[in-house]
Protein backbone atom coordinates (compact mmCIF):
# COMPACT_ATOMS: atom_id res chain seq x y z
CA UNK A 1 0.00 0.00 0.00
CA UNK A 2 1.17 3.76 -0.85
CA UNK A 3 1.83 5.37 1.87
CA UNK A 4 0.06 8.50 2.38
CA UNK A 5 2.86 10.95 2.56
CA UNK A 6 3.96 9.25 -0.92
CA UNK A 7 0.27 9.37 -2.84
CA UNK A 8 0.32 13.47 -1.36
CA UNK A 9 3.79 13.46 -3.40
CA UNK A 10 2.52 11.58 -6.22
CA UNK A 11 -0.68 14.12 -6.60
CA UNK A 12 1.41 16.74 -6.15
CA UNK A 13 3.32 16.39 -9.46
CA UNK A 14 2.25 17.52 -12.80
CA UNK A 15 2.85 16.07 -16.05
CA UNK A 16 0.79 16.80 -19.58
CA UNK A 17 0.08 14.38 -22.56
CA UNK A 18 1.62 16.02 -25.39
CA UNK A 19 -1.24 14.71 -28.10
CA UNK A 20 -3.64 16.30 -25.93
CA UNK A 21 -2.63 18.40 -22.97
CA UNK A 22 -4.52 16.91 -20.66
CA UNK A 23 -3.41 16.57 -16.98
CA UNK A 24 -1.92 13.06 -16.45
CA UNK A 25 -3.67 11.01 -14.05
CA UNK A 26 -1.27 9.19 -11.20
CA UNK A 27 -2.40 5.66 -11.09
CA UNK A 28 -1.36 2.88 -9.62
CA UNK A 29 1.08 0.45 -11.45
CA UNK A 30 -0.18 -3.52 -12.08
CA UNK A 31 1.74 -5.90 -10.29
CA UNK A 32 4.08 -6.88 -13.38
CA UNK A 33 4.86 -4.88 -16.51
CA UNK A 34 2.55 -6.42 -18.83
CA UNK A 35 5.31 -6.30 -21.88
CA UNK A 36 8.43 -7.99 -20.06
CA UNK A 37 7.03 -9.06 -16.55
CA UNK A 38 10.32 -7.24 -14.82
CA UNK A 39 8.35 -4.85 -12.98
CA UNK A 40 7.57 -0.63 -13.38
CA UNK A 41 10.13 0.23 -10.82
CA UNK A 42 7.49 2.75 -9.12
CA UNK A 43 4.77 2.45 -7.19
CA UNK A 44 3.06 4.90 -9.58
CA UNK A 45 2.73 5.52 -13.56
CA UNK A 46 1.22 8.81 -14.99
CA UNK A 47 -1.83 8.10 -17.27
CA UNK A 48 -3.68 10.01 -20.20
CA UNK A 49 -7.61 9.18 -19.27
CA UNK A 50 -8.80 11.47 -21.82
CA UNK A 51 -11.01 9.47 -24.10
CA UNK A 52 -10.78 12.37 -26.43
CA UNK A 53 -6.86 12.07 -26.97
CA UNK A 54 -5.88 11.69 -30.47
CA UNK A 55 -3.89 8.13 -30.03
CA UNK A 56 -6.69 6.61 -27.82
CA UNK A 57 -9.15 7.84 -30.25
CA UNK A 58 -7.35 6.20 -33.62
CA UNK A 59 -5.81 3.59 -32.03
CA UNK A 60 -9.36 1.23 -31.64
CA UNK A 61 -9.36 0.95 -35.80
CA UNK A 62 -5.69 0.41 -35.49
CA UNK A 63 -5.13 -2.69 -33.37
CA UNK A 64 -8.40 -4.34 -34.63
CA UNK A 65 -6.49 -3.85 -38.41
CA UNK A 66 -3.21 -5.06 -37.02
CA UNK A 67 -3.55 -7.42 -34.45
CA UNK A 68 -7.38 -8.35 -34.83
CA UNK A 69 -8.98 -7.62 -31.37
CA UNK A 70 -10.19 -4.76 -29.22
CA UNK A 71 -8.21 -2.53 -27.96
CA UNK A 72 -6.24 0.70 -28.16
CA UNK A 73 -3.72 3.21 -26.47
CA UNK A 74 -3.20 5.62 -24.04
CA UNK A 75 0.04 7.42 -23.05
CA UNK A 76 1.56 6.91 -20.11
CA UNK A 77 4.66 8.29 -18.45
CA UNK A 78 7.09 7.09 -15.63
CA UNK A 79 7.56 10.16 -12.85
CA UNK A 80 11.78 9.75 -12.91
CA UNK A 81 11.64 9.68 -17.11
CA UNK A 82 11.67 12.86 -19.01
CA UNK A 83 9.02 11.07 -21.83
CA UNK A 84 6.48 8.56 -21.89
CA UNK A 85 5.20 5.86 -24.21
CA UNK A 86 1.99 4.46 -25.73
CA UNK A 87 0.67 1.77 -23.91
CA UNK A 88 -1.91 -0.85 -25.37
CA UNK A 89 -5.19 -0.89 -23.18
CA UNK A 90 -8.16 -3.41 -23.49
CA UNK A 91 -10.65 -1.42 -22.70
CA UNK A 92 -12.23 2.02 -21.92
CA UNK A 93 -12.12 1.42 -18.04
CA UNK A 94 -8.29 0.40 -17.73
CA UNK A 95 -6.42 2.25 -15.05
CA UNK A 96 -9.55 3.78 -14.06
CA UNK A 97 -9.73 2.39 -10.92
CA UNK A 98 -6.54 2.41 -9.89
CA UNK A 99 -5.97 6.62 -9.45
CA UNK A 100 -4.85 7.98 -6.59
CA UNK A 101 -7.27 8.98 -4.06
CA UNK A 102 -5.50 11.86 -1.68
CA UNK A 103 -8.68 11.51 0.49
CA UNK A 104 -9.00 7.37 0.26
CA UNK A 105 -5.43 7.16 1.17
CA UNK A 106 -5.65 9.50 4.04
CA UNK A 107 -8.23 8.00 5.15
CA UNK A 108 -6.81 4.58 4.96
CA UNK A 109 -3.73 5.78 6.84
CA UNK A 110 -5.47 6.84 9.35
CA UNK A 111 -7.51 3.96 10.08
CA UNK A 112 -4.07 1.68 10.28
CA UNK A 113 -2.92 4.37 12.71
CA UNK A 114 -5.79 4.04 14.83
CA UNK A 115 -5.73 -0.13 14.56
CA UNK A 116 -1.85 0.09 15.74
CA UNK A 117 -2.97 2.71 18.76
CA UNK A 118 -5.88 0.44 19.69
CA UNK A 119 -3.18 -2.64 19.76
CA UNK A 120 -0.52 -1.10 21.70
CA UNK A 121 -2.89 0.55 24.29
CA UNK A 122 -4.63 -3.13 25.38
CA UNK A 123 -2.67 -3.96 28.52
CA UNK A 124 -3.61 -0.33 29.80
CA UNK A 125 -7.06 -0.68 28.36
CA UNK A 126 -7.33 -4.15 31.16
CA UNK A 127 -6.17 -2.06 33.71
CA UNK A 128 -8.62 0.84 32.91
CA UNK A 129 -11.25 -1.38 32.37
CA UNK A 130 -12.03 0.77 29.15
CA UNK A 131 -13.54 -0.93 26.10
CA UNK A 132 -13.26 1.22 23.56
CA UNK A 133 -9.53 -0.03 22.36
CA UNK A 134 -10.41 -3.66 22.22
CA UNK A 135 -14.21 -3.20 20.52
CA UNK A 136 -13.17 -0.85 18.17
CA UNK A 137 -10.39 -3.04 16.67
CA UNK A 138 -13.12 -5.98 16.88
CA UNK A 139 -15.72 -3.84 15.20
CA UNK A 140 -13.77 -3.33 12.64
CA UNK A 141 -13.85 -5.27 9.64
CA UNK A 142 -10.80 -4.27 7.76
CA UNK A 143 -8.66 -4.76 11.27
CA UNK A 144 -6.38 -7.80 11.39
CA UNK A 145 -8.27 -10.74 11.59
CA UNK A 146 -5.15 -11.96 14.45
CA UNK A 147 -5.64 -8.12 16.31
CA UNK A 148 -9.58 -8.97 16.30
CA UNK A 149 -9.05 -12.00 17.75
CA UNK A 150 -7.04 -10.63 20.80
CA UNK A 151 -9.24 -7.97 20.91
CA UNK A 152 -11.76 -10.93 22.24
CA UNK A 153 -9.21 -12.19 24.84
CA UNK A 154 -8.93 -8.23 26.12
CA UNK A 155 -12.69 -7.68 26.23
CA UNK A 156 -13.05 -11.07 28.63
CA UNK A 157 -10.48 -10.02 30.86
CA UNK A 158 -11.85 -6.04 31.26
CA UNK A 159 -15.45 -8.38 31.63
CA UNK A 160 -18.26 -5.64 30.79
CA UNK A 161 -21.48 -6.62 29.68
CA UNK A 162 -22.01 -3.67 28.07
CA UNK A 163 -20.05 -4.50 24.78
CA UNK A 164 -22.18 -7.97 24.32
CA UNK A 165 -24.81 -6.42 22.04
CA UNK A 166 -22.41 -4.30 19.95
CA UNK A 167 -20.25 -8.12 19.71
CA UNK A 168 -23.42 -10.01 19.35
CA UNK A 169 -24.36 -7.50 16.27
CA UNK A 170 -21.44 -8.21 14.05
CA UNK A 171 -21.70 -10.33 11.36
CA UNK A 172 -19.55 -11.17 7.95
CA UNK A 173 -17.00 -13.28 10.46
CA UNK A 174 -15.09 -15.86 8.93
CA UNK A 175 -15.40 -19.36 10.93
CA UNK A 176 -12.67 -18.43 13.91
CA UNK A 177 -13.03 -15.07 14.79
CA UNK A 178 -17.50 -16.17 15.14
CA UNK A 179 -15.81 -18.90 17.12
CA UNK A 180 -13.78 -16.42 19.25
CA UNK A 181 -16.81 -14.36 19.42
CA UNK A 182 -18.83 -16.83 20.51
CA UNK A 183 -17.07 -17.93 23.08
CA UNK A 184 -16.45 -14.83 24.29
CA UNK A 185 -20.15 -13.73 24.38
CA UNK A 186 -20.65 -17.01 26.00
CA UNK A 187 -18.35 -16.49 29.00
CA UNK A 188 -18.81 -13.19 29.50
CA UNK A 189 -22.97 -14.32 30.68
CA UNK A 190 -21.50 -17.12 32.84
CA UNK A 191 -18.79 -14.63 34.24
CA UNK A 192 -21.78 -11.93 34.77
CA UNK A 193 -24.46 -14.90 36.38
CA UNK A 194 -26.46 -13.93 33.02
CA UNK A 195 -28.25 -15.89 30.15
CA UNK A 196 -30.10 -15.12 26.95
CA UNK A 197 -33.74 -15.82 27.30
CA UNK A 198 -34.74 -18.43 25.16
CA UNK A 199 -38.01 -17.01 23.35
CA UNK A 200 -36.96 -13.47 23.07
CA UNK A 201 -33.30 -13.49 23.49
CA UNK A 202 -33.22 -10.73 26.08
CA UNK A 203 -29.98 -10.70 28.95
CA UNK A 204 -32.23 -12.28 31.79
CA UNK A 205 -30.78 -13.38 35.47
CA UNK A 206 -29.16 -16.92 35.50
CA UNK A 207 -31.53 -17.87 38.11
CA UNK A 208 -34.58 -15.90 36.86
CA UNK A 209 -37.82 -18.13 36.53
CA UNK A 210 -39.86 -15.83 34.41
CA UNK A 211 -38.28 -13.39 31.92
CA UNK A 212 -38.47 -9.58 32.31
CA UNK A 213 -38.63 -8.54 28.94
CA UNK A 214 -40.90 -11.19 27.45
CA UNK A 215 -42.62 -12.38 30.57
CA UNK A 216 -42.38 -16.02 29.55
CA UNK A 217 -41.11 -18.71 31.78
CA UNK A 218 -37.74 -18.60 31.59
CA UNK A 219 -36.62 -22.87 31.74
Amino acid sequence: MISADDCMRYCSMEFFCPHCETKLSPCEVPPFHIGDGLGWGTEVFFVCLNDECPPFMRGWEHIEEQFGHVGSYRYMRLPNENKGEMMMVGNKMAFTGSVLDPEVILAANARHTQEREWVAGFEQSIAAKDTTPALGVLTDKRANKDHRKKACDVLLKINDMACFDAVNNLTDLNPELENATNILMTELLKKNFLRECPDCAEIIKLKASVCKHCKKKAE
